[in-house]
């Protein structure tokens, strides 16, 4: 069995768990291969050096028959790990290594019966739908225009408001007078979008939502619509650019470009323990029911 590992960084009080990850690989004798930038912070911060050997730094030289990809880290970390995968089909793994964790739900105490678990099959494969972004020239964001989570467009160096103009499949929906807008798959639905008061979507639900940022008129309210329509952004405002996120990357993008975006063409795989529901995450990471009331 071959495992990739990735991540960029973690506390020193990871370590010990980080340690527990490779002595339970090489007690069941997995090949690991290792990110290197993530291997070089592990050396010379934390003073330890993994014994691995094979690295990889991004998608071309990615062992495309790994049979896992193990982040650690947090739900950054396993966002930044989709560029890696890609469409090779290999299934992620979120080890938690911060706090919150929605994707990345394995936490440290679970580490040994996941890696058990994982060994003997008792999971389950999601598979997540991305979306893609376009423009005229395709290159927004150099080779990998897709998103996971969210593409968002944001106002940018004023305090000005900006005006977003929302088409549906060519259909004219809004002119949203804000401070951006959001457009979130149902991974995205618990992350940017919620916290503007988007709804939460079920990881299988074949939809987007549109959720603006801080809109003037207090009527517009988040939508869901298909993901198999397009959905086109004609954005202009008092600045000559704005500023375009996929996730975690963003961009400065001038005024008046046209952006579509729409169903990627491929999906992302999740590992999920079979101990671990969406309702179950929701219920933990948001504290539903904390309350002793309830």
């Amino acid at each position: 069995m071959k495992v990739a590992l990735f991540g960029k960084q973690f506390s020193e009080d990871f370590l010990d768990s980080f340690k527990l990850i490779l002595d339970e690989f090489s007690l069941h004798k997995i090949e690991l291969s290792i990110y290197r930038p993530f291997y070089d912070f592990i050396v010379s911060h934390l003073g330890f050096t993994p014994d691995i050997s094979i690295f990889f730094t991004e998608h071309s030289d990615l062992d495309k028959e790994s049979d896992y990809f193990f982040t650690i880290g947090g739900d950054g970390t396993f966002l930044d790990a989709v560029i890696v995968v890609q469409a090779s089909g290999i299934p992620i793994v979120g080890v938690n290594s911060g706090r919150l964790g929605f994707m990345a739900d394995i936490a440290q105490d679970e580490i040994p019966t996941a890696i058990t678990n994982i060994l003997d099959g008792n999971f389950a494969i999601e598979e997540r739908t991305l979306l893609k972004v376009q423009t005229g020239d395709n290159g927004l964001f150099k080779d990998f225009n897709y998103a996971l989570n969210e593409f968002t467009v944001h106002k940018k160096d004023t305090a000005s408001m900006i005006t977003i103009h929302t088409y549906i499949d060519g259909e004219y929906l809004n002119s949203y007078w804000a401070d951006g807008v959001i457009i979130a798959t149902p991974t995205g639905s618990t992350a940017y979008s919620l916290s503007v008061g988007g709804p939460i979507m079920i990881p299988n639900t074949q939809n987007f939502v549109i959720s603006p940022i801080s809109p003037h008129n207090l009527t517009v309210r988040p939508i869901v619509v298909p993901n198999q329509q397009i959905i086109t952004l004609k954005v202009e405002g008092r600045s000559d650019s704005y500023l375009a996120s996929l996730d975690s990357r963003s961009v400065s993008i001038d005024a008046l470009t046209e952006l579509k975006i729409s169903k990627a063409d491929f999906k992302i795989k999740v590992l999920k323990l079979n101990t671990h529901t969406f309702y179950s995450t929701l219920r933990n990471k948001l504290m539903w029911g904390v309350d002793k009331r309830n």
